[in-house]
């Protein structure tokens, strides 16, 4: 197995709307460190509002990097992350960054890696998982029956997306392997538990709907109006966004405002679960309740994990 690329992160992981921006925000400051984001919606440039990206302010207080690195136009994988993260100058890891997201597909490639070795369909996965990521099911749906028409009809649950993520790859011509190689990287390397936030769903629904009508009340369709206007075309990832996608429906009249703000919140919620099963699953996960707790209070829990041996996680992905 390759050394580590870099020193080591410390991981905040979490579900949207759980205050994994805020979270980070203050440790980092108190650590005197900088931050990666690795979150798949950050890395537009002017999709500001609709991806709670970090505010002005923060960023003046603080080094953020992974966020602004492509126009909503552009297509942008996972590929194009590491080489962005790779391009981070040398000193800057000197102190290990901390690392906050909910994008497993960035998460997994700061980890263990990218699988170059791989079957060449892993692009399709890594394709269709940003694709659910922006844009749920509803966005797999749509490319399904745009690409394949009827291949819908065949499924039994078409609105499970991982049924419907393994029928466009057999339609396209094939499933991704892993290469042995990348599989033994990922048993190999050293990942203790990581602090990942969460609350009660109830809680969450509620946090989410604030948070949304919050991002409505704070310029969402003028944000939209003024994109759409430099960027006529957007990229697929980009245009199903949640919050996106909805307020470009309500400039084109498809939808009412308040219809696009329980659209952006049934989205959000079937997003927060996706992440949090995600987490469950791939993550040795150490979970920690927000709730109606305060951030000082959580951010101790957090880092009570961080302090424990190996709290400081080597990074893996290929050179």
């Amino acid at each position: 197995m390759k050394p580590p690329l870099k020193p080591g992160a410390l991981i905040l992981a979490g579900p949207t709307a759980t205050g994994k921006t805020d979270l980070a925000h203050q440790l980092a400051r108190r650590r005197g460190t900088w931050i990666l984001s690795a979150d798949s919606m950050l890395i537009y440039r002017g999709m500001d509002i609709g991806t709670a990206k970090p505010t002005p302010e923060q960023m003046a207080e603080c080094v953020y990097r992974g966020i602004n690195l492509a126009s909503p136009d552009a297509r942008f994988s996972v590929h194009d992350y590491l080489d962005a993260v790779r391009a981070i100058p040398a000193e800057a890891w000197e102190t290990p960054p901390i690392v906050v997201g909910g994008t497993g597909l960035y998460l997994n490639a700061l980890l263990y890696g990218l699988d170059d070795q791989g079957a060449p369909e892993s692009d399709i996965r890594e394709e269709l998982e940003a694709l659910l990521e922006s844009g749920g099911i509803e966005a797999l749906q749509a490319r399904a029956h745009d690409t394949f028409p009827g291949l819908l009809d065949q499924l039994q649950d078409p609105r499970n997306p991982r049924r419907v993520i393994r029928a466009i790859e057999r339609a396209i011509g094939g499933s991704p392997r892993h290469s042995d190689a990348w599989l033994t990287r990922r048993a190999a390397a050293r990942c203790p538990q990581v602090p990942v936030l969460d609350c009660a769903p109830a809680v969450l629904s509620e946090r989410i709907q604030h948070r949304v009508a919050r991002m409505y009340a704070a310029g969402l369709l003028e944000e939209v109006r003024a994109l759409r206007a430099a960027f006529p075309v957007w990229s697929e990832t980009a245009g199903q966004a949640i919050g996106y996608a909805e307020a470009a429906a309500v400039l084109d009249g498809a939808l009412g405002l308040d219809e696009a703000i329980a659209h952006t919140c049934a989205r959000t919620r079937r997003l927060a679960k996706r992440q949090r099963t995600w987490f469950r699953h791939q993550l040795p996960a150490r979970w920690i309740d927000t709730g109606d707790r305060s951030l000082d209070d959580v951010a101790m829990d957090i880092e009570r994990v961080w302090k424990e041996p190996d709290g400081c996680i080597d990074l893996h992905f290929n050179p």
